[in-house]
């Protein structure tokens, strides 16, 4: 089965999209992309990230130098344009990654695949701070959705908000049930337990 096709990151197809709007430096898209707060999910925390990203569009063909704007003190700022490759490569992106879930691998399902090596109890503590830290995200969530209304920003530039809150939510609701779960001793084990366990299926 042929692999659809999905950006080397997220990042890379962010900047094509700004290109898409209109040709920009570096500078301009790394600060769009914070005035937009995209810097929530795309990273952009190294401040060399978006010109790596940007040096491998350029190889790969997605853009080209628009033009060479001249520094006055400082040094001058080359103007990106995206290319037409660029244009229907972000389509086939855009495309598969709204059609086709990704497979991913999460640090925390990471390590939910091996809390047996941890006691009930450390386990229930962790959570536990896991789910405060769950609940500020929400609040905060919610101030950002009151001032988005009030800003009067369209339904369509805060949808990766909605998900986010949607994503956060479920994952405090199923929180809250394993740490009941964890408190009653309807879930619990043993590592003798699950070393035996491991033992027999993998013999």
């Amino acid at each position: 089965m042929i692999e659809p096709p999905r950006p080397r990151s997220p990042l890379a197809m962010v900047l094509l999209a700004l290109l898409a709007e209109e040709p920009m430096h570096a500078y301009r898209m790394q600060q769009l992309i914070k005035i937009r707060r995209k810097d929530d999910v795309v990273n952009v925390a190294r401040s060399n990230s978006v010109y790596q990203t940007i040096d491998r569009l350029l190889r790969d063909g997605l853009i080209d130098v628009h033009e060479k704007l001249a520094g006055g003190v400082g040094p001058g700022r080359i103007v990106y344009a995206i290319t037409a490759n660029g244009q229907k490569t972000l389509r086939q992106w855009t495309d598969t990654m709204l059609s086709t879930p990704a497979r991913e691998f999460p640090e925390f399902r990471a390590v939910l695949a091996v809390l047996a090596i941890m006691s009930p109890d450390a386990v229930r503590a962790q959570l536990e701070r896991r789910a405060e830290e769950l609940q500020s995200t929400l609040a905060q969530a919610r101030r950002e959705q009151q001032m988005a209304r009030k800003l009067g920003l369209p339904r369509v530039l805060m949808l990766e908000h909605e998900h986010m809150v949607a994503v956060t939510r479920a994952e405090l609701t199923w929180l809250r049930n394993v740490l009941a779960d964890l408190g009653s001793g309807k879930l619990t084990w043993s590592t003798e337990e699950m070393l035996a366990i491991r033992d027999k299926f993998e013999s």
